[in-house]
């Protein structure tokens, strides 16, 4: 007690106090600091967030101060960064809630070498931005683990979101002495989710985004120029672990207001003088000799700036193709399939022979085209084709922006008048309570009785799934449909002829009419039925569907995951016992992409389903389809012209691809990655593809 209070007064003795059974591992750390380093521990001590006061070790502390101070004191830029810099952005061991781990030591050593000839602290974080993603094997992707992963679960995964990436950024600065901090905004100001990037001092505080190689300019500038200063959701914030009455807003943990924060919206709201530069562009082939190319340049937002043609050899060796672009500004340049996504410098030289146009570019382009697209209804109401369908909603639990799930909820009904409908669409609103999630219930656009399997069903369904994404956070992967009664007529029909866009569908007390089961391959399909409800025979159908569905899985054991019930002593009202249906297929999340597909047209014809594409439909008509490594295999088919569209999360799109017919190759092909794909095959930020081939089977 004795040394707390002499070292830091009535602050410090509290956070002794908060360590509890961990006190002797604080008071360890605070007692062998050498004296040279004994500022920051006690800075450390005492801004350090609770819980780590209960766990964290003396040595684990007196390592990760020694290493930051050593940092500090070899880098070559010492003399600008104060004391005060120095605590707050070098010497914590953490940003935000991330799980903490020892990684300074180890990053010090993997890291400093890459700047070893850097002479400012921007030069550093260039180097170590364009070389640490691809050192540990780290990139972008929205199928990471989860959000706020540590550096050591980041390289684990393979992948990480943009606040992985910025965590992982700011630990490798930090490791050789470049102040950083992690920085966001929790909701742009069209609510189109939230991002996280970075901040470094160099002289005054400066930004970057992850795994670029641009500093103080980056593809949301835009959006970041309309944030609102003091908004709660819409400023832009950095963390700080100094005592202030700001907390950062961590979405994922919305309830968490352990970390301080800075609003730092001025700094990118300000108003910035465009400076337009000359931009020479060659095109090469392989012997470096200039080639005649047409060259389409488009902006972040693919919108199309400017066109020309390069020159040839025959042209002078001055005489180029140039444009005048924005300084600090990403273009991509187009050469036919080949795209380069280029911060401009002062020239674009287009590699005739090698493929630019990454995975890591194509979900940057998804991502920008996504934010583009407008998906606004007004009064809850989606029009299509003359027909109206309102719908109402309610959310449960509090997932974060991006992470919810969504449950669609059909009524029972049809063949009825319309304010029969209607009650029942009221009655469905107050069936099902969720966990977690938001809850939709539309009304049916008709009366009929095939009401929830018409053909303007389905391009309804896509836009309210759209706007559900963008207005509401939804997760792609996470979207579930139910139905009772006549709404299990529509389960029944749907979750097969739609399955890419669902993770799993339950069906209460319907009907399947004609529609065939083996379209269930890829998604959790639930079956509830009354014992007793021998209406239209749905109770022994229902059971000779479990039957088809054992056989099915049996057949295919990584597919067709099902749940039957029938309901004994009960009729076609069930009395909510079939709402245990509900938690068995929220385990289930979408895979958009299967390695294996079996696809059976409807009578509602569709030109895609998942990976496997059809120009000209025709109803019934039956594909099964598989990709194991490059190879892509046609099993069964009745359709003899096809298109697969794949992308580098199926196979890998710089090795060539082998399609066959059985055991008989029909070719074997190098694709090129094109944004036109990804532009025609987006469906919502989680499900598009890069590249497409078409073929017809002899």
């Amino acid at each position: 007690m004795a040394i707390a209070l002499m070292l830091g007064g009535s602050d410090f003795q509290k956070q002794f106090d908060i360590a509890g059974e961990n006190r002797l591992e604080i008071e360890e750390a605070i007692r062998e600091v050498p004296d040279t380093q004994k500022a920051g521990m006690e800075w450390l001590i005492t801004h350090m967030p609770e819980e780590d006061l209960k766990t964290l070790t003396g040595e684990f502390l007196l390592e990760n101060c020694d290493l930051a101070y050593e940092s500090w004191n070899q880098a070559p830029w010492k003399e600008q960064i104060s004391e005060e810099v120095f605590f707050d952005c070098i010497l914590p061991y953490a940003n935000i809630n991330e799980r903490r781990d020892n990684w300074r030591g180890d990053f010090r050593k993997k890291f400093s070498q890459i700047v070893a000839g850097a002479t400012t602290p921007t030069e550093a974080t260039i180097l170590l931005n364009k070389n640490l993603y691809d050192m540990v094997d780290v990139h972008y992707s929205t199928e990471r683990p989860k959000a706020d992963q540590s550096p050591y679960e980041s390289i684990e995964a393979g992948m990480a979101s943009c606040t992985g990436l910025s965590i992982l950024l700011i630990d490798a600065c930090r490791s050789v002495g470049v102040p950083a901090r992690f920085t966001g905004t929790p909701l742009w100001y069209n609510e189109s989710g939230n991002h996280s990037w970075i901040e470094f001092w160099d002289e005054g505080w400066h930004y970057t985004e992850a795994d670029t190689d641009k500093v103080d300019s980056a593809w949301f500038d835009n959006s970041a120029a309309r944030a609102t200063k003091g908004h709660p959701k819409h400023a832009i914030f950095a963390v700080t672990w100094k005592k202030g009455e700001k907390h950062f807003p961590l979405v994922w943990l919305p309830e968490v207001e352990t970390y301080g924060a800075v609003d730092v919206t001025d700094r990118y709201t300000k108003e910035q003088e465009t400076v337009l530069v000359p931009i020479r562009i060659r095109a090469l082939n392989k012997e470096d000799e200039r080639q005649a190319r047409h060259v389409v340049v488009s902006n972040s937002k693919g919108e199309l700036m400017l066109e020309g043609s390069t020159k040839d050899e025959s042209a002078d060796a001055n005489d180029h193709l140039t444009f005048m672009l924005p300084k600090g500004e990403t273009f991509s340049f187009h050469c036919k399939n080949d795209v380069i996504e280029q911060f401009i410098t002062s020239e674009v030289v287009l590699d005739l022979n090698t493929e630019r146009f990454t995975d890591r570019a194509a979900a940057f382009y998804a991502s920008q085209l996504w934010a583009q697209r407008e998906v606004e209804l007004e009064d809850n109401v989606i029009e299509h084709d003359g027909k109206a369908m309102p719908f109402w909603s309610t959310t449960f639990g509090d997932a974060p922006f991006g992470e919810k799930s969504l449950w669609i909820s059909m009524h029972g009904g049809g063949g009825a008048p319309a304010e029969v409908n209607t009650k029942q669409w009221e009655n469905q609103k107050k069936l099902y309570t969720l966990e977690e999630g938001v809850y939709v219930v539309p009304r049916a656009p008709t009366d009929t009785w095939n009401m929830w399997h018409q053909a303007h069903i389905d391009p309804m369904f896509d836009q309210l799934i759209q706007h559900m994404i963008k207005q509401k956070g939804v997760d792609p992967n996470k979207v579930y449909i139910v139905g009772y009664s006549a709404g299990g007529d529509g389960v029944y029909q749907l979750a097969p002829r739609i399955a890419d866009r669902f993770a799993a569908a339950g069906m209460m007390a319907g009907h399947p009419n004609e529609t065939s089961p083996e379209g269930l391959r890829n998604i959790g399909f639930a079956l509830h039925v009354g014992e007793e409800d021998a209406a239209y025979d749905r109770n022994t159908i229902a059971v000779t569907w479990g039957e088809k569905l054992d056989v099915l899985h049996q057949e295919n054991p990584a597919g067709y995951a099902h749940q039957v019930v029938v309901h004994k002593g009960k009729g076609h009202w069930m009395d909510r016992q079939e709402s245990a249906a509900l938690p068995w297929m929220a385990t289930f999340t979408r895979n958009p992409y299967p390695n294996k597909v079996t696809w059976i047209q409807d009578d509602v014809l569709h030109k895609q389903f998942y990976w496997l594409g059809v120009d000209d439909p025709e109803a019934r008509t039956k594909i099964v389809a598989s990709i194991d490594g490059q190879v892509i295999t046609i099993h069964e088919t009745d359709v003899k012209k096809m298109t697969v569209y794949l992308n580098d999360k199926l196979v890998s799109l710089d090795g060539p691809i082998i399609v066959q017919y059985k055991d008989r190759i029909i070719t074997k092909v190098k694709l090129i990655r094109n944004r036109d794909i990804i532009q025609k095959t987006l469906r919502d930020p989680k499900n598009y593809y890069t590249a497409s081939y078409t073929f017809e089977l002899p």
